[in-house]
């Protein structure tokens, strides 16, 4: 029986996770210890450690990190938490396996701390390219901290090799988000405005706008922009928070003022995935710079104006628009995504990120690979 540790820190991650997490559950040979921290536990991203045991997951620990502060120092501060906090939790329980996913600054913090224990590190979604934000040098460097990969396309596959890494640690899974497709029941119109308790008008846009940290300009001057475009094409939105990150807090609150003085606009703080999926499924359009805008959305057919450099550099389905963070950018993209023309030109794309397969390939490579001085042992791989 191996014991796999999985690390969740916020609503993004857990939705992701969560085939796979029902696939370690439901192999007899492994066993799964999931250890919840981050945003999970902050009241102002909505405590959704909660969400995760009422879908009857068990929370084994949870790790206390976020300062209530989303300033450089105060990231800053919470990943140094964070390696505390870990290292305590995995000097207790000395898992076969560290599973992590993504490019989030909490999830660093375990990477780092499982480094001394010598813990094989299993890591998701690595080799992918978001130049707008730091997530892209916090991704890279997880992947160096990692010893088994698995990537969402072969194009990130070989970029992880190109880093270094061996060949045999690299398996190109697909992104497990869309395992997800399979499982969850999407929710129509009227179904969905019951769910989530508001008149939502057709069309509509779905918006998840997140800071782009590495951008010249200020997440407040950013995201004027975003609103005023929305402002002037006069249309329903539902829009999503973003995370804890530098300039998360001035984005949602320019979020909340201006839904408050619009009857068709709205914000949630965490839909949940069925909600998200549904959301997506029933949308006009999507309007922001969310990886999921990039991975999930070209499953739904769904129409996607990305916004500024956030997401630059990531492989791309034909779904997808991108424009700059400028008023009149952010409407010409919104009016392409309308036009019925680019929706037949879209329909019937195929997802550059797999057809939701992700957990059986990565099942299989976590029961099968054998745990010892081979895993640990790193040797830069310099190419044929």
């Amino acid at each position: 029986m191996r014991t796999i540790t999985v690390v969740t820190v916020g609503r993004s991650d857990f939705g992701i996770y969560r085939p796979v997490l029902r696939a370690i559950q439901e192999a007899p040979d492994l066993s799964l210890r999931l250890v919840a921290s981050g945003m999970h536990l902050a009241p102002e991203f909505g405590h959704t450690v909660d969400a995760i045991e009422a879908e009857g997951f068990e929370v084994a620990e949870r790790v206390e990190m976020l300062v209530s502060s989303d300033t450089p120092e105060g990231v800053a501060k919470s990943i140094g938490l964070g390696v505390i906090g870990f290292s305590q939790s995995l000097a207790r329980s000395r898992p076969d396996v560290l599973l992590v996913l993504g490019d989030r600054f909490e999830m660093y913090a375990a990477a780092i701390a499982a480094l001394p224990f010598r813990i094989p590190i299993a890591h998701i979604h690595g080799g992918e390219v978001t130049e707008g934000a730091i997530d892209d040098a916090i991704r890279h460097s997880i992947t160096k901290l990692s010893h088994l990969h698995f990537t969402s396309t072969q194009a990130y596959a070989d970029r992880i090799i190109r880093m270094g890494e061996e060949p045999w640690r690299v398996s190109v899974s697909g992104a497990p988000s869309l395992d997800n497709l399979a499982e969850i029941e999407v929710l129509g119109p009227e179904a969905l405005q019951a769910s989530l308790g508001m008149h939502l008008e057709q069309p509509f846009v779905l918006a998840t706008y997140h800071p782009a940290t590495l951008e010249n300009q200020s997440a407040r001057a950013q995201m004027d922009e975003v609103i005023a475009a929305v402002a002037e094409r006069d249309m329903p939105v539902v829009f999503t928070m973003p995370n804890a990150e530098p300039g998360g807090r001035e984005v949602s609150e320019l979020i909340r003022a201006f839904t408050g003085g619009h009857e068709r606009v709205f914000y949630v703080e965490n839909l949940g995935t069925q909600a998200y999926f549904s959301v997506m499924a029933n949308a006009a359009l999507m309007l922001g710079n969310s990886s999921s805008g990039i991975i999930e959305a070209c499953s739904f057919g769904l129409p996607v104006v990305n916004i500024g450099t956030r997401q630059q550099g990531r492989v791309r389905g034909s779904n997808v628009i991108d424009v700059a963070c400028e008023r009149a950018a952010i409407i010409a993209g919104i009016n392409q995504a309308l036009d019925p023309a680019f929706r037949r030109q879209i329909e019937g794309s195929i997802n550059p990120y797999g057809g939701g397969e992700a957990s059986k390939v990565i099942i299989g490579r976590l029961k099968g690979v054998e745990l010892g001085a081979q895993l640990i042992t790193k040797r830069f791989h310099d190419g044929a």
